[in-house]
Order: structure tokens, then sequence, then C-alpha cells
């Protein structure tokens, strides 16, 4: 899976417990902008990720890398 913000949306709304229709539904998004999104056609508005965001229970982290330590 890329690491790209959008394609791990992607994949959480194709993998997870609700459809694409209840999620349309559940955040008032049309189902033909949820399908375009999803096909890699089109983007999404920053409010409409925010509402999938929470219709999934999803929340942005971000990766902790290693400190590298100085001088070794």
């Amino acid at each position: 899976m890329s690491n790209k913000f959008s394609d791990q949306l992607r994949h959480a709304i194709l993998s997870g417990d609700k459809s694409r229709y209840r999620i349309a539904k559940e955040t008032g998004i049309g189902q033909p902008a949820l399908s375009r999104f999803v096909h890699g056609e089109r983007g999404l508005t920053v409010e409409n990720i925010d509402l999938i965001c929470e219709c999934l229970g999803l929340r942005l982290t971000t990766e902790q890398k290693p400190k590298r330590r100085k001088g070794k």
C-alpha cells in the first residue's frame, strides 16, 4: 500500500466494516463523488475527508522514525 494519505483513505473505505452506500448516507457525501474518489478519478474536499474520517473512526498520526545518535 502506498504511503499517500489518499491511498490510505481509499483502503480504509474499501476494507472497513461500512459499505460505501452507508458511508455516503452517514456523511451526506454523494455516492457518485465517493465512487469517483475510490476509483482514483477525483479528489475530495477537506470537509468531506473530515466527514469520512469521523464516520470511520480514523485519525491522522505521524510515523515515528528512530532518532539518529550523533557521532556513531
